[in-house]
């Protein structure tokens, strides 16, 4: 399969949010505790409510309402409060395939929803879409959380839904028609006879078995040496990545994490490696687990090209709530094998090459095959 050069603007990429999928039994949000105090005002307000607002009212949509503005005075963008639905088209999302129309978005420094990739053949590349857009609304909606934005765009396959976005300062509206989006995370071609190019462009469910697949469709061909491009990656399934890091790094430490308390967890490769000489390929806006699996490499004396990574270090617990809503939390941060941190900080390249826009060439393609020489 052939890649094309690479343009995406420098923004945030939260697209996927590194962290382990943690499935358990009911969590409670307002049980009894010494905090019963703090969080009186909310019974409060609710009694206040049930005796005298004037009409009837969804009492699920009250909690869920609550549920979403306790986790928003966290004032974290990775954090969140899904009710069922979004719960379950997160999963869906996260296993590589839903109906919608084909774009990845993120939420950049001042809280607007950029597109950082349009899926090929899906409706929004054949509306138009590019990456840059800011999307403003869905259906004439405005939301503030990027979970319910992602939410409303997506829906039953064949139903029509209108996007409202801003390029070049102007405002612009399309209607599409949603259909059943599969996500390939894995690209591959053969540049030459001996060199192979694997790019990752997220980590999701099956990111690893695709990720393995391609290591020996590339060695088949011949492949000698390896450009493993991770520029653009926003992060996903931080499992994925340990399982892609196993195939470069042999037995030892990939990341460390450390809770609020100092707790310290260690995510590990086991023995044996790919033998193809590699060099890797990051940009500022390749992110969590992709700045993950770049420090872990550049640990262990692969060499990587391009930009300083974005720097998003922290990591997401999403807990299914037992009613099948669920909360996505930050609660560690991780650090590169050698002990450096990474978030707010990145991860310089040992070989520092901007991408020019107004070229056709790929410069940072271009000398990570001239290290490979």
């Amino acid at each position: 399969m052939r890649i094309g050069k690479f343009k995406f603007i420098a923004l945030l990429v939260v697209a996927f949010l590194a962290g382990a999928v943690v499935m358990g039994g009911a969590t409670a949000f307002l049980g009894s505790s010494d905090s019963d105090a703090d969080y009186g005002k909310l019974d409060e307000l609710y009694r206040y409510i049930d005796a005298n607002y004037y009409d009837e009212y969804d009492k699920e949509a009250l909690l869920d309402g609550a549920c979403k503005g306790l986790v928003a005075g966290l004032e974290d963008p990775y954090s969140s409060y899904m009710n069922k639905d979004e719960y379950e088209n997160w999963l869906l999302n996260l296993q590589g395939e839903y109906s919608g129309v084909g774009i990845t978005f993120t939420q950049d420094f001042e809280g607007n929803y950029v597109v950082i990739s349009v899926n090929k053949n899906s409706p929004a590349m054949k509306a138009g879409i590019e990456t840059g857009d800011i999307l403003i609304a869905v259906d004439g909606e405005y939301y503030d959380d990027m979970d319910l934005f992602a939410d409303a765009i997506r829906g039953e396959e064949g139903t029509k839904v209108k996007l409202t976005y801003i390029r070049d300062n102007k405002e612009n509206t399309i209607e599409m028609t949603r259909k059943k989006i599969e996500q390939y995370s894995v690209e591959y071609e053969m540049i030459d006879e001996t060199t192979a190019h694997i790019k990752l462009t997220s980590f999701i469910e099956n990111t690893a078995e695709e990720f393995a697949e391609a290591l020996e469709a590339v060695k088949a061909k011949g492949a000698e040496k390896l450009v493993l491009d991770l520029r653009d990656n926003g992060g996903g399934l931080l499992n994925a990545c340990i399982d892609v890091a196993d195939e470069f790094l042999d037995e030892g430490v990939v990341v460390y994490v450390e809770d609020k308390n100092g707790k310290r967890d260690e995510y590990l490769a086991e023995d044996g490696k790919t033998g193809l000489e590699t060099v890797v390929l990051v940009n500022e806006n390749s992110a969590s687990a992709a700045e993950i699996l770049a420090a872990a490499m550049q640990d262990n004396g692969y060499e990587l090209v391009g930009k300083t990574t974005f720097g998003k270090g922290v990591i997401q617990s999403t807990i299914n709530l037992g009613d099948g809503s669920a909360l996505k939390l930050t609660i560690m941060q991780y650090f590169a094998p050698d002990g450096d941190a990474i978030n707010k900080k990145g991860v310089a390249p040992d070989h520092k090459v901007t991408d020019n826009d107004k070229t056709e060439k790929d410069e940072q393609l271009d000398k990570a095959l001239e290290l490979l020489k």
